[in-house]
This record gives structure tokens, sequence and C-alpha cells, in this order.
């Protein structure tokens, strides 16, 4: 399960390298808006790379953060792009979002299944 979701990861940023620094008109749109679709690849982002990287995934955010911004000064040399603070700002912010909520997935699981166990053993004799 750990290499598929780590696949995932990984994939899931060669994904959103490309729409970052790919050509404009092969990058996707939505309704959400530039601000929103940042946000979502992001929150996915950090998501994935949150439940891939479980035993490390504070130094794993740390990582990712200083390579959003790299990948946003990167936007300089790329045709057609753009480099702005405020994509960096909300990119590594929503990807913290998500490393947040794979760190409450993984407490809640947890929680669960120590209630499960505990219930499953019935009262003590």
């Amino acid at each position: 399960m750990s290499l598929l979701v780590r696949s995932f990861a990984w994939l899931l940023a060669a994904a959103v390298t490309f729409a970052t620094l790919g050509p404009p008109s092969l990058r996707p749109h939505s309704d959400l808006g530039q601000d929103g679709e940042h946000a979502l690849a992001f929150i996915l982002v950090g998501l994935a790379f949150g439940l891939a990287y479980r035993q490390r995934r504070l130094a794993v955010a740390a990582i990712a953060v200083a390579l959003i911004g790299l990948l946003e000064l990167m936007q300089f040399w790329a045709p057609g792009r753009h480099a702005r603070l405020e994509d960096f700002l909300v990119d590594a912010a929503t990807a913290c979002v998500g490393f947040a909520l794979a760190a409450a997935a993984d407490w809640a699981v947890t929680r669960l299944r120590a209630y499960s166990v505990a219930t499953s053993e019935g009262p003590a004799a």
C-alpha cells in the first residue's frame, strides 16, 4: 500500500510541476479560478505526501514548502509563465493544510482502531 501511495504522490507532484511550468495552453482550467485551482492542487499534494511519508511528515512538509518556492521561482524562466508571491503563499499554505489533513486522518484511524480493539475485548472479567 505504501508503494502505491508514494507512487501516486510523486505522479501528482509531476503533474503539478508540468501544469506550473508547462505551456499555459496545456494547463487545466476550472471554475475555481486561479487561486482555487492552486489550492486544490496543493492540498492534494500535501495530503498525498503526508500519507506517503508518515514517519517523516514534518521534514517532508518543510522540504515541500522549499520546493514549492523553487517551483515558483522557476517560472521566471518558463515562457508565458510568471512567478508571484501570492501563488507561493497559496501553494505553500494549502500544501501544509494537506499535510495537516493527513496527520488528522492518521490520528482518527489510530483512535478508531484503539476503540475497536477495546470494545472487541469486552468487559474485563
